[in-house]
C-alpha cells in the first residue's frame, strides 16, 4: 500500500536548515496522519533519507532510511501524548503544545529541533549519522497513511537555509 506522500521539494548540497510552523485544521483528524520536514537522496518512493514528523498525535520522531529499499526507522524518543498507537508515550517524555519543527544536515549528522511552548528552536536528543551524496532533495511533505482519507496540514513560517545553524 502506497502513503499517498506529497512532497514539494527544493534540490541543494552540502549543509542545511529547514523548520516550520505545522497545524492540522481538522483537530478531530486521525492520529496517525503525519506532516514532515525531509531531506532525501533521490525522489524515488523508498529513498534513502532523514525526516522529522509531526504526527496527527502530537508526537514528533527523528527518523530516517538508511539504505534505499530499507523501512524507515524512528529514533528510540519520541515526544508524545496520550492515547498513541501502540500505548502511551513514557512518562519522562514531554507533551507538545507548540508546533515548531526543524530538521538541520550538518555534513552527515541530522538533528531535529523543536519549539516547546514557543521558545527559541533547540536540538532535541541525539542526532542520527546518515551519508547523502549531492545534491539532494530537501522539502515539506503530507502523509496520510490513508488513501482512501483526505485530510490538510498547513505549514507557515518555513525557513530554508543552505546552511546548518540558522534554525529559528
Amino acid at each position: 500500500m502506497r502513503d499517498e506522500f506529497r512532497y514539494p521539494w527544493k534540490r541543494m548540497s552540502d549543509d542545511v536548515s529547514l523548520a516550520a510552523d505545522i497545524n492540522f485544521p481538522d483537530p478531530k483528524g486521525y492520529g496517525d496522519r503525519k506532516a514532515v520536514l525531509v531531506i532525501r537522496q533521490d525522489l524515488e518512493d523508498d529513498s534513502k533519507e532523514a525526516i522529522a514528523a509531526l504526527h496527527g498525535a502530537g508526537m514528533i520522531p527523528l527518523a530516517q532510511r538508511p539504505k534505499k529499499g530499507l523501512r524507515v526507522k524512528d529514533m528510540e524518543y519520541r515526544i508524545g501524548g496520550r492515547g498513541l498507537p501502540g500505548g502511551d508515550s513514557p512518562d519522562s517524555l514531554v507533551v507538545v503544545s507548540a508546533k515548531r519543527i526543524g530538521i538541520e544536515k550538518r555534513g552527515d549528522s541530522f538533528m531535529l529541533f523543536v519549539s516547546l511552548d514557543g521558545e527559541p528552536m533547540h536540538p532535541f536528543g541525539p542526532p542520527i549519522s546518515l551519508h547523502l551524496d549531492g545534491p539532494f532533495y530537501i522539502g515539506i511533505g503530507f502523509c496520510s497513511h490513508l488513501p482512501d482519507k483526505s485530510d490538510t496540514a498547513v505549514f507557515s513560517n518555513v525557513v530554508l537555509e543552505n546552511s546548518s545553524g540558522l534554525l529559528h
